[in-house]
């Protein structure tokens, strides 16, 4: 028999029991699916992030006064919750402590290294920005910076001037709106926020400038801000507990390590610390929080694999059961092919290219729903379209693999059949 006569009659075999094969191809698929789906919707997430973040500049660094214990779920902060509340019981620690006002201009005015120094105090989130006809949801943040704000995080103006030494200190009720924020108030002309007034959370504020839009995703909207001096943050919202972040960024990139080894050096005189003593204030990178998001989806995508791996061992099971089945089955008829002259191969491979074309069949409709569904969440994520073709290869490799497995025994029984009684087999 020649290959094509082979995969001819093993695919009318696979054809006429279609509610067996379908079945099977049911189990194999929903594995693939579950792994694509989520691989697909974690590669997704990731776009996202990178995307996200990737506007604040990789020379960037921030001092603050403790961690920002981004996670998802719960294990890994717990571990670190019991460690921490161990070593405070073999000795004090002073973390925790906040960065005031007068730190963080003693760190600007005294940082001698060639990088830009921005002072941040975070104001209200979630408030409500209006003027005279129109208003903004309450998912609005406030954030005080200095004239070094906008560069640090990515920000440029599109129409507008940046705050004069003079404003930040004086803490004036100025502001600069996020271009989020100036569509909502000025949907016909965004520039036209320029020299007005608006009220931000009930206050009166003059608006100097428009900001370009930075791009948003489901992890990060960068445009419905409203930037004002920390000075004016200070006066209007500031209490005992509000701590000030300080920014780095270094025009050197291969700097960056010295630059927060000078940045450590110099805060920690002036955070009044010990030789010995730890430091009591948390260096954080600009890409930190996309690290450890990706690091927890890392977790979850392993764990999926994990669960793909044992639904893809039930598959083989159930598709070899199939199988040894197919071949009581068809007893007679494996007879027949060996009184025409089939050989054993022929009869083994029958089996086997069955066998792995009913898990390719499992492999291409898991593969398929899991990109659609998968691209979904992409599309919700404002992401591009997502394939993740190295899973796709390793998930047609993997249902082959799965598919030869769980034939080789059936086609090894019915290669072994004596023609004689094949035939006379009832």
């Amino acid at each position: 028999m020649t290959f094509k006569d082979i995969l001819s009659l093993s695919w009318r075999n696979i054809a006429g029991n279609k509610l067996r094969t379908a079945i099977t191809v049911t189990i194999i698929a929903l594995g693939i699916f579950a792994l694509i789906l989520i691989i697909t919707s974690i590669k997704a997430a990731s776009n996202s992030l990178t995307t996200s973040f990737s506007t604040m500049g990789a020379n960037s660094f921030s001092l603050r006064y403790k961690d920002r214990n981004v996670r998802i779920g719960g294990g890994r902060q717990r571990e670190k919750a019991k460690a921490s509340k161990l070593s405070l019981k073999i000795k004090k620690s002073n973390t925790g402590k906040i960065i005031t006002y007068d730190e963080a201009k003693m760190f600007k005015s005294l940082f001698n290294f060639p990088a830009k120094v921005g002072l941040i105090l975070m104001g209200p989130r979630n408030i409500v920005c209006n003027n005279d006809l129109k208003k903004t949801n309450p998912d609005v943040a406030v954030i005080g910076g200095d004239e070094n704000y906008l560069e640090l995080n990515g920000y440029k103006i599109l129409n507008g001037r940046n705050f004069t030494e003079g404003e930040i200190e004086s803490g004036r009720s100025i502001c600069m709106l996020g271009s989020a924020v100036a569509q909502k108030l000025f949907p016909d002309n965004p520039d036209k926020a320029i020299d007005r007034v608006v009220h931000i959370d009930h206050t009166p504020y003059h608006v100097i400038a428009v900001l370009e839009d930075k791009g948003s995703s489901a992890f990060l909207n960068s445009s419905k801000v409203v930037v004002t001096s920390y000075n004016n943050v200070r006066r209007l919202y500031s209490s005992q507990n509000a701590s000030f972040n300080v920014g780095v960024k270094v025009f050197d990139l291969k700097m960056m390590e010295v630059a927060i080894g000078e940045a450590t050096g110099t805060f920690r005189p002036i955070r009044k610390l010990d030789v010995k003593e730890e430091a009591n204030f948390y260096v954080d990178k600009s890409d930190s929080i996309a690290e450890a998001l990706l690091t927890n989806l890392g977790f979850l995508e392993k764990g999926t694999i994990g669960i793909a791996f044992i639904t893809l061992i039930g598959a083989a099971i159930g598709l070899m059961n199939i199988m040894l089945v197919a071949v009581n089955e068809r007893t007679k008829e494996i007879g027949l092919i060996k009184a025409l002259g089939g050989t054993k191969k022929d009869i083994r491979a029958q089996f086997l290219y069955e066998s792995v074309l009913i898990s390719l069949l499992g492999a291409v409709f898991g593969i398929v729903s899991g990109i659609v569904l998968g691209n979904v969440v992409a599309i919700l994520l404002k992401t591009g379209f997502v394939v993740p073709w190295a899973w796709v290869i390793a998930g047609i490799f993997v249902c082959t693999v799965v598919g030869l497995a769980a034939g080789l025994y059936p086609a090894y029984k019915a290669s072994k059949l004596d023609p004689i009684v094949a035939l006379r087999y009832e």
